[in-house]
């Protein structure tokens, strides 16, 4: 029997590398889906050696673009997170490093026609329901590659992809505080549950035991402070009404400290039991949002400015990433109206992949917008 030929892109979304598809180019059916991408993928395997995966969960991601059908949004875009070392994909949460290269994905693609100069795409993440616009620098209609643009976490420069979001708040949990408080104690820590894009726990580093300042190597060899930080993730998955998350991979953990390198927090983000080399995108937006709210575990520790318009510069790893925020301060909290941020991505391959026409039917993890 002959391998399965499945059209895909290679595509380096900010400090992510994930697999592109277009929805027609894969089974309509969820299971059977799921179970192309984990053998396109090659899990579950740690190392990933028989498919594309890179062996961590930052480089076994999937994008699943189709124009959209809704007026006023051109793509929809279903993130899948594919375990590296076990056979499971999850479609729940979302992912805005991957989402950067949706954009350029899909004016290459012919989905989004390219404009003279700058093209921009709104894309709805089905995960979630959360909106953005990408700004694509597509001068003479071709989309670039190349340009000043620098992130942390990536080498060299690139042409930027401006993305903005609105009303991300609660798109995972149904509200920005899930648990209706700006600090719950768990496992005898504070703790701020937010969503804003994405459902973190944000912990004080010091509250666990350690400054905040280590390595992700030390971090990731640490099985005392992985272990707890699991036992307080179960415990707030239902707080978060996210229900068991033992196979999930959000919530995420971010540990805060105060910034050190002229930013406004630094950060340690497990995602959820590995250590991040520096932060994802709607992390980012979350960690962030909880710097700007009084009460919360990062009050007191964050460095920030009472504007209606702040930068805050999210110290992590490798480097920084800054968020900006627009917010409405008449209420009792302030509310983010708009978020946005600078990614760049670039496409590394485009071609066939081969899936083995033997797949198993495997548990998948279901997200609410699993239904391309």
């Amino acid at each position: 029997m002959t391998q399965t030929p499945v059209r895909c892109m290679l595509i380096r979304g900010g400090t992510s590398k994930g697999a592109y598809f277009l929805a027609e180019d894969l089974p309509d059916d969820p299971a059977r889906r799921h179970a192309m991408l984990l053998t396109l993928m090659g899990s579950p395997d740690p190392a990933q050696i028989d498919g594309l995966g890179g062996g961590h969960p930052l480089r076994s991601k999937v994008a699943i673009v189709q124009k959209s059908s809704r007026p006023g949004i051109d793509v929809d875009f279903l993130f899948a997170q594919v375990s590296v070392d076990q056979p499971i994909v999850d479609t729940s949460p979302n992912c805005g490093n991957i989402l950067a290269g949706v954009g350029p994905f899909a004016i290459e693609r012919g989905l989004v026609p390219a404009q003279d100069g700058t093209t921009n795409v709104r894309v709805r993440t089905l995960n979630t329901g959360t909106v953005a616009d990408l700004i694509v620098e597509t001068p003479g209609r071709q989309v670039t590659y190349d340009g000043e643009a620098k992130i942390d976490g990536v080498p060299g420069a690139s042409a930027p992809i401006q993305v903005y979001f609105e009303n991300a708040a609660g798109s995972s949990c149904g509200a920005l505080l899930p648990t209706g408080h700006v600090r719950d104690e768990i496992d005898e820590v504070e703790v701020t549950c937010i969503d804003n894009g994405m459902p973190v726990i944000v912990i004080p580093a010091s509250a666990v035991g350690i400054s905040g300042y280590e390595g992700v190597a030390e971090l990731n060899a640490d099985v005392r402070l992985k272990t707890r930080l699991e036992r307080i993730r179960l415990a707030a998955g239902p707080m978060m009404n996210l229900g068991d998350v033992t196979d999930a991979v959000v919530p995420k953990i971010s540990l805060i400290a105060a910034p050190t390198h002229g930013g406004s927090v630094a950060t340690r983000t497990f995602i959820p039991r590995t250590c991040h080399p520096s932060i994802g995108v709607f992390g980012a937006v979350s960690v962030a949002t909880a710097c700007v709210l009084p009460g919360s575990v990062a009050d007191g520790i964050a460095v920030v400015t009472l504007a209606d318009t702040v930068a805050l510069s999210v110290e992590h790893p490798t480097g920084e990433f800054t968020v900006s925020l627009e917010l409405d301060r008449r209420g009792e909290r302030p509310i983010v109206t708009r978020a946005g941020l600078v990614r760049t991505a670039r496409v590394l391959f485009d071609g066939v992949a081969f899936a083995r026409p033997h797949v198993e039917m495997v548990p998948a993890m279901a997200g609410p917008g699993d239904l391309l």
